[in-house]
C-alpha cells in the first residue's frame, strides 16, 4: 500500500517504528500543522495498529491513507531529496542542517516540483547507518548533548512546525484588541490636555523652572503607550472623578 504524493509537502516517513502509540501521536503532530502524508516502515507490533488509532486522537486520517512499506528504498522511491533526522554524529560527509534550514530547503525544493522526504528513526537507537546513507542531508536539532534523544512524536511535531512556520506569513506580534480600537494621536493629545490641566491645578507643576521638564516627560509618557480608545476614556474618567472627590473633600471635609 502507498500513499498518494503531495507536491505541496513532504513525506514523514517513520522507519520501522517500535510503538503503536508513538505512531499515533506523530500522526496527531502531523496534522496540527496541516501535513497528512505519513509512511510507515516495517512498524514492529504490524498495521493498522489500534494503539496509533486510539493516540491519533483526531488524525486518525493519517494513519487510513498512510503507506506502508517494507523497507526505506521502497518508502523513498518516489523522493528526489531525503533528510534523515538524527541526534548523534554518524562519521558521513553530508549537509548536517537545523529543522528550521531543512524545512526552508523543503519548500524551495518542493517549489520546483521536486518530493520531499523526511526520515524519522525507531524509538530505542534512531535510524542506522544504512538508512541515513540513503538521505542527501541529515537534521540535527539543537539539544541539550548530555539528553540528545527526543521521543519519536516530538521530533515530528518540531519539524512540522519548521515546515509550517517556513511558508506561514503569521506576524509574529499582533495586539489583540477587545471591542476597541488604537486611540488617534488627537485623543491621546487631548487626554494630555486634560491631566495636564487637572494636575496644574493641583499644584503638581512646580517649581516653575522644572515645569516645562515636566510637562515633556508626561507628554512623552503618552507617547510611550500602546494607548486604546478604551484606555484613554478610563483615563478620562479615572481624572473626572479624582477631582470630583478632592472637590466633595474640601466642601466636606
Amino acid at each position: 500500500m502507498t500513499d498518494i504524493p503531495d507536491p505541496r509537502q513532504p513525506s514523514f516517513v517513520l522507519v520501522r517504528p517500535q510503538m503503536g502509540e508513538n505512531i499515533g501521536a506523530s500522526a496527531r503532530a502531523m496534522w496540527n500543522f496541516g501535513l497528512d502524508r505519513m509512511r510507515v516502515v516495517a512498524p514492529r507490533d504490524g498495521w493498522p495498529n489500534e494503539r496509533a488509532v486510539a493516540l491519533a486522537s483526531g488524525a486518525g486520517r493519517l494513519l487510513d491513507h498512510a503507506g506502508l512499506f517494507d523497507s526505506v528504498p521502497d518508502a523513498l522511491g518516489d523522493s528526489t531529496y531525503v533528510f534523515a533526522t538524527t541526534a548523534r554524529p554518524r562519521g558521513m560527509t553530508m549537509p548536517v542542517v537545523t529543522p528550521e534550514r531543512a524545512m526552508q530547503q523543503a519548500r524551495a525544493i518542493l517549489a520546483q516540483g521536486g518530493r520531499v522526504a523526511v526520515m524519522f528513526g525507531p524509538e530505542r537507537a534512531g535510524l542506522e547507518n544504512e538508512d541515513i546513507a540513503r538521505a542527501n542531508a541529515i537534521i540535527s536539532v539543537p539539544v541539550n548533548p548530555e539528553f540528545p534523544s527526543l521521543n519519536l512524536a516530538q521530533c515530528v511535531l518540531l519539524v512540522a512546525y519548521e515546515f509550517r512556520r517556513a511558508g506561514d506569513t503569521t506576524p509574529p506580534e499582533v495586539m489583540e484588541l477587545a471591542r476597541t480600537d488604537f486611540a488617534t494621536g488627537a485623543e491621546i493629545s487631548a487626554l494630555g490636555d486634560h491631566i495636564e490641566a487637572r494636575l496644574e491645578e493641583a499644584g503638581f507643576f512646580f517649581p516653575e523652572p522644572k515645569a516645562e521638564g515636566m510637562r515633556r516627560s508626561l507628554r512623552q509618557i503618552w507617547g510611550r503607550l500602546p494607548l486604546t480608545r478604551a484606555d484613554v476614556q478610563t483615563l478620562h474618567g479615572m481624572f473626572r472623578q479624582m477631582v470630583r472627590w478632592a472637590e466633595t473633600k474640601q466642601r466636606d471635609p
